[in-house]
């Protein structure tokens, strides 16, 4: 089996781990920089932009490659998986008109609302930005402020909380896109995950991502800190009322795009907020999360590339696929300055003693010497029986890096969970 990995961020470093665990599976890889832990697994590897879909969709035909995975959303919005699919290239990932669902906000939202889907916030969708100031101006109350476009994970802002009135109006001014306002949704937040062939759908475990940058959860926010998940797949502030109803959720929206003519077909990332009143939709995205999929994938006991198979041989089942009973935890290294001012070109060094997997992302490597570039650097994931030892192991490893760069100690251990705990049973 020949198949193209498409990125070259941590996500798809996993990924690509992922498929390697097949001996049979020979994998290639496209990126716009070279990432040295994706290039150590693939048997071939083109450097161009991820958007450049004539010359990804060129070098696949080239290499006589039978499948791609695609690990961002900017190839997805391009229109990747259509050109790949006229070219006889199967494809992880949806078309251009079903990614959609990431991509564009409004149509996201409308489309919730059209098929009535559980879980959408109030919500108003304006193209006109002096309609949406007009709004904002009337308005009592907190507001989430999205622009309708891509925005890297960096573009919500929250009136109320990060803005007041004035900033809301001021960045509304900003946006060159469309902007959706919704109601500010209270709770805690999980990542539900699941491979979809169109029809049907499996999930993976749950997982929690941190976006703020610093730790308590303070700060900007960034495309993710890290994040954990737990041994039993769950976790212990989703009931499993709570977990039936997102997961309910997420195949009512995968049977509204096959209704109307754009079916599912990857990974079905779904953002939740569990609020007093259950799961409400943050949003979706039609790929795997980064960091998140560093916690799934390598709790995946099954064969990645039987997956990708019937994903795009619509034979997608859930006795294809099993996952460890085993702890995760995910911390990202960021470059000091970090998303604010990142610095680039500061060396580091890395200790590889702690048992922890390693994840390259936006990290240099020349001559064997790594050093920042001006994004998160490298992710540690701690696998372990209990979150306690997953915690502890991808502690050691972050904390053995030395440079100019930091990371958030605070993510997967206990007291941040008790915390969470204790918010929950407070809104309820």
């Amino acid at each position: 089996m020949k198949i193209l990995v498409v990125g070259g961020g941590g996500r798809e470093h996993a990924i690509a781990c992922a498929l390697a665990r097949n001996s049979e599976t020979e994998i290639f890889s496209v990126m716009a920089k070279r990432n040295y832990g994706i290039s150590s697994l693939a048997k071939g590897v083109h450097l161009c932009g991820e958007t450049d879909v004539n010359g990804i969709v060129s070098y696949a035909q080239k290499k006589g490659v039978e499948y791609a995975f695609i690990g961002p959303e900017a190839p997805l919005e391009a229109g990747i998986v259509d050109r790949l699919l006229s070219a006889g290239i199967e494809s992880v990932g949806p078309t251009r008109s079903a990614a959609r669902i990431e991509t564009d906000k409004a149509f996201c939202r409308d489309m919730m609302e059209l098929h009535r889907i559980d879980g959408c916030p109030k919500y108003r969708v304006f193209h006109n930005p002096h309609d949406a100031i007009s709004f904002i101006h009337d308005h009592d109350g907190d507001l989430a402020i999205k622009p309708v476009g891509l925005t890297g994970g960096k573009g919500v802002r929250i009136m109320g909380e990060q803005v007041d009135r004035a900033g809301a109006i001021a960045y509304v001014k900003s946006l060159s896109s469309g902007v959706v306002l919704e109601e500010r949704l209270i709770g805690e937040e999980f990542t539900l995950q699941a491979f979809v062939d169109g029809t049907h759908m499996v999930p993976m475990p749950l997982v929690q991502d941190h976006k703020r940058a610093f730790e308590g959860d303070i700060g900007p926010n960034t495309g993710g800190m890290g994040s954990y998940s737990m041994p039993d797949h769950m976790l212990p502030f989703v009931s499993d009322k709570d977990y039936k109803k997102a997961l309910a959720i997420m195949q009512s929206t995968v049977a509204a795009m096959e209704r109307t003519g754009h079916p599912y077909k990857g990974i079905l990332y779904g953002q939740f907020m569990n609020t007093s009143d259950g799961p409400k939709v943050i949003e979706f995205n039609a790929r795997f999360g980064d960091p998140e999929a560093m916690n799934v994938l390598p709790l995946l006991s099954s064969d990645l590339s039987d997956i990708v198979r019937a994903i795009t041989r619509r034979s997608l089942a859930a006795s294809q696929i099993t996952f460890e009973q085993k702890a995760t935890v995910c911390k990202y290294i960021v470059p000091a300055g970090y998303p604010d001012s990142p610095n680039a070109g500061d060396p580091l060094t890395v200790d590889t003693s702690s048992g922890a997997l390693m994840y390259y992302a936006n990290v240099e490597e020349r001559n064997g010497k790594l050093s920042t570039l001006t994004s998160r650097t490298l992710a540690f994931v701690g696998i372990g029986p209990t979150l306690e030892e997953a915690e502890r192991i991808a502690e050691q490893a972050a904390s053995g890096v030395r440079g100019r760069v930091r990371y958030r100690r605070d993510i997967g251990t206990g007291s941040l969970l008790e915390q969470r705990i204790a918010h929950m049973k407070e809104l309820r």
